[in-house]
This record gives C-alpha cells, sequence and structure tokens, in this order.
C-alpha cells in the first residue's frame, strides 16, 4: 500500500498524472479570507505567523488548479468549497459541525462534494481543550498546522465516500491527518505539501503514528 506526501508544488506533480488515475481527491487548499489577521488568544502571534506563511506560500487555487484536479480525480471532495463558486458546479455539500460556543471564527466548515446533490453534516467538537475525541492519534495531543482537521472527520469521509481498493490524492497535506486516516483504513494514499516545516512535521507525525501503532499491534499478539 503506497502512502507517500512529496515536498513540491501540486501544480507541478499533477502536470505528470495521467487522467483520472485517482478515485477520489481530498483536499484542504488555501482560503486566503484574512484569518492570518484574526485574534487566537493566547497563542495568536503564533497562529498569526503560521497562518500568514500559509496563506502565503501557495498560491491560492486558481482555475488552472481546479482544471487539473478534475482531471486527475474521478471524484472530489473540496474543502472551503464556498469560497470557489466560479470554478464548481451546483452537487453536493458536506457541513463540518465544529459545535463551537466561544463566537470566534466559523462555527462549521463547507466543503463540496462532487458525488450527489444530498448534503451530509458532520458533528465534532473543535474548540480549545474541549476538542471531541478523535481529534489525534494515540501518540499525539495538538495541532501542528494552522487549519488542521481532525482525524476522526477524515475517516468518516473515508467511510462514507471512499471504496475499497480506491487511490486516494491530497493535494495541500498540511498537518497528515488525512494521510494517517487513510494508513488507519487501508487506502493508498498520495500527498503533497510545498512547506518543508510543514511537509517535515506532517512525515514526523505520520513515522510516529506508525511506529507506535506497530508496537500496540505486537503487544496485542498481530503482527503485521
Amino acid at each position: 500500500m503506497n502512502n507517500t506526501v512529496h515536498l513540491i508544488d501540486c501544480m507541478d506533480f499533477m502536470s505528470d498524472i495521467p487522467d483520472k488515475f485517482y478515485e477520489l481527491a481530498i483536499v484542504d487548499p488555501p482560503y486566503a479570507v484574512g484569518a492570518a489577521d484574526g485574534n487566537f488568544g493566547r497563542r495568536k502571534n503564533k497562529y498569526r505567523k503560521d497562518l500568514h506563511r500559509y496563506a502565503n506560500a501557495s498560491s491560492v487555487p486558481d482555475s488552472e488548479y481546479f482544471r487539473n484536479l478534475f482531471r486527475v480525480s474521478v471524484n472530489q471532495i473540496i474543502w472551503g468549497g464556498n469560497y470557489y463558486p466560479k470554478y464548481l458546479w451546483h452537487s453536493g455539500w458536506i457541513v463540518w459541525d465544529k459545535m463551537k460556543t466561544d463566537g470566534l471564527f466559523s462555527e462549521a466548515e463547507l466543503a463540496f462534494q462532487s458525488f450527489n446533490k444530498t448534503v451530509k453534516i458532520f458533528r465534532h467538537q473543535w474548540e480549545g481543550f474541549k476538542k471531541g475525541r478523535g481529534s489525534f492519534e494515540i501518540t499525539a495531543n495538538k495541532t501542528i498546522h494552522p487549519n488542521q482537521k481532525p482525524l476522526k472527520l477524515y475517516s468518516w469521509l473515508l467511510k462514507n465516500y471512499a471504496k475499497p481498493g480506491d487511490k486516494i490524492l491530497d493535494t495541500h497535506v498540511g498537518s497528515g491527518s488525512s494521510r494517517i486516516a487513510c494508513y488507519d483504513m487501508g487506502f493508498d494514499f498520495t500527498g503533497c505539501e510545498l512547506d518543508p516545516d510543514y511537509w517535515q512535521a506532517q512525515e514526523d507525525r505520520y513515522q510516529n503514528h506508525i511506529k507506535q501503532g506497530s508496537l500496540f499491534e505486537f503487544a496485542g499478539g498481530v503482527i503485521k
């Protein structure tokens, strides 16, 4: 099973990929909606720096990005799809209800999905110290990326939209949650990350996860 994240611009990567090579692309591109100027409480300086770097490290997706994404994948789940209405047709949506009560920033996130015209809701708390179970793997307890999403969200997406044997593409890997979810559920995964620091952080997170997973399986009498 392939599970690889390339340190590369996703546009360069996709240029060499055959048409419809991936059955499903699950992507979370930068929206560049000014979040870097927001107030993130006690850690606001760190997050302002990271969000500014994230929003500017790779260009905001344009028509060429979406053209290539639709070319190399059969179906797509695109987080922040509501920020790109001119590139997306009328299709279905996924709503991640963050169950937030602090009044800061969005209480939910939207993803375009190309499968049908239905709307599905995933509820998972994502707020400060009250982040819900399934937010992190057993070996991690903090975020490593300003737009990190919980593992449980990606596991839910794979359960509801992917089929056994599907090859999954993520053009903006970020924290690596999608990568770990694919590993845990046995999906072939390929990703791209442009920023060297984020690439290294997600690589360390992934390697630590599979290392600890192997130790737990061995302790339980199961050898991969």
